[in-house]
């Protein structure tokens, strides 16, 4: 057996290690712990319990009752440990709520911020896959070399099987499954295949005489009903479950159909409004010519009244009428001048302010189009536990938004986020020919997110998240975030897509 364990360290050291690819069920099980509950009375430990607990919120976590059953007989001299599956420290913790007939307790702890797993609101049919997660017994005595074991962070052990459907156990409506679980996954999360919570592992059959046993997990109508009685915020999820694979080669076919059909609507535009704009050049053109015309009747009317002026003039001097020679001389000479300015001065054939043609461009557009409220679209998205509420955006000229730069790649701008609080890396990209935001998110464990996090860190130090149309500037921020987009898994966990319009 020694020798067994040893040949198959490597792989268990693989597996445990492995913040290489982010699959569903491992950022689920980031946010799943080890409870441990030691009772402790004149010096003497009486009693000591483990069992298993979620994340429903970064500070606490879901597990049963009963797990909780050393709290209960031993209220004052019980020591509640929370170990998380990632990391090098345990946190103790105390419950702040507890219901005995539904089987479920509510724990909070400091020190430390787990990612919340979500509660599947969907149907659950009969045959569908199930995992289950947590820290069985039996795995523990296997492996366990001391107690101290207990309380080392450990990733949880995931089980699989097929939901078998809902039941009653002593007024409790449960879910039926074949998941193995065992004593130690009490308080451990049941999932669909996309790493949503469909309840809380909580008994199992026993096998009696070659009989296979069945798992019980607390159904999620239980679990959100004790959760908002605790007054508990939870994140709810209830959009169906796709592959990955499967979401981002519809959701890329569906953005080169809007994307298409956005270029085409701006393209009919650019040619109704150059049409508007021939039409309107020609009716320039046709208001020019009539002021020009005018202008030159006017200059020959003009020119004909200063030559009768001088024809009069040269008869009243035939007539010796010299004083009304000089006058009507005069006033026909002057005529005549102003006739010939006229003329020089006549209006152009063609318009001076013709209408401006429109371009249509198919480069990534630039301008500026200020705020935006984005809604979110869930037929074009795949969510496993992360909220979908709208997305405010301040969008500037050249990639500018909300005083972060984004870079242009092909028809688009991409940014790559970092939060402080999340074990998650975002892939933001914006697209302002279809108005569309998508958040292109990877769960990652501690191992790769602290390498993320680092690299971030040089980033930050010179300022690349600050926005500037500087060509060099640009191109360091781009080599900052190639180096985070190589630290990602090839895949991500979720697509969030958004329709945005004006605010």
């Amino acid at each position: 057996m020694r020798r067994l364990l040893l040949l198959l360290a490597p792989i268990w050291l693989l597996f445990g290690a492995g913040p290489a690819a982010a699959d569903d069920i491992g950022a689920t099980a980031r946010g799943v712990v080890r409870v441990v509950t030691i009772a402790v009375v004149d010096g003497q430990v009486v009693g000591f319990g483990h069992g298993s607990g979620v994340a429903i919120a970064p500070n606490r976590i879901v597990t049963n009752a009963h797990v909780m059953e050393l709290a209960e007989r031993y209220p004052d001299n019980v020591v509640i440990g929370v170990v998380p599956s990632e990391g090098d420290k345990s946190y103790q913790g105390r419950v702040v709520a507890y219901d005995a007939k539904r089987d479920l307790a509510l724990i909070e702890f400091a020190g430390a911020r787990l990612p919340p797993a979500a509660l599947y609101t969907g149907p659950v049919g009969e045959g569908d896959a199930v995992i289950a997660l947590g820290y069985p017994g039996n795995v523990d005595l296997a492996t366990a070399q001391s107690a101290a074991d207990y309380i080392r962070p450990t990733s949880p052990v995931r089980s699989e099987g097929v939901f078998s459907g809902r039941r009653s156990l002593t007024g409790t409506e449960v879910l039926l499954h074949t998941a193995n679980i065992a004593r130690g996954n009490s308080g451990g999360p049941l999932l669909d295949r996309c790493g949503r919570v469909i309840g809380i592992n909580s008994a199992i059959t026993r096998g009696e005489e070659g009989d296979g046993s069945f798992g019980f997990a607390i159904a999620d109508t239980e679990l959100a009903a004790f959760l908002r009685e605790a007054k508990q915020p939870y994140v709810a999820v209830g959009t169906p479950c796709t592959s990955i694979e499967e979401r981002l080669r519809d959701d890329s076919e569906a953005d080169v159909r809007a994307r298409t059909d956005a270029l085409t609507r701006q393209r009919d535009a650019a040619t109704h409004a150059e049409i508007d704009r021939e039409e309107a050049l020609a009716r320039a053109r046709q208001a020019a010519q009539t002021r020009r015309e005018n202008v030159m009747g006017v200059a020959g009317l003009l020119l004909v009244l200063g030559a009768m002026g001088v024809g009069a003039a040269a008869l009243c001097a035939i007539q010796r009428r010299r004083r009304a020679a000089l006058w009507a001389g005069g006033i026909g000479g002057l005529t005549m001048i102003v006739a010939i300015v006229v003329f020089v001065l006549r209006p152009a054939a063609e318009p001076t302010h013709p209408p401006v043609s429109v371009v249509v461009s198919q480069s990534v557009p630039n301008a500026p189009l200020g705020k935006l409220v984005c809604t979110f679209q869930p037929d074009r998205s795949r969510v496993t536990v992360s909220p979908t509420s709208d997305v405010a955006l301040r969008w500037g000229r050249s990639g500018c938004a909300g005083g972060v730069q984004y870079l242009p790649t092909a028809d688009r701008w991409e940014r790559v986020v970092v939060p402080d609080q999340e074990q998650t890396v975002s892939v933001v990209t914006f697209d302002p020919v279809t108005r569309r935001y998508t958040d292109t998110r990877y769960m990652l464990g501690a191992q790769a997110m602290a390498q993320v996090r680092k690299q971030q860190a040089q980033a930050d130090q010179g300022k690349a998240s600050q926005c500037t149309v500087d060509p060099a500037a640009i191109e360091r921020i781009a080599q900052q975030q190639a180096a985070i987009r190589a630290l990602l898994p090839p895949l991500p966990n979720e697509k969030l897509v958004y329709n945005c319009h004006a605010g």
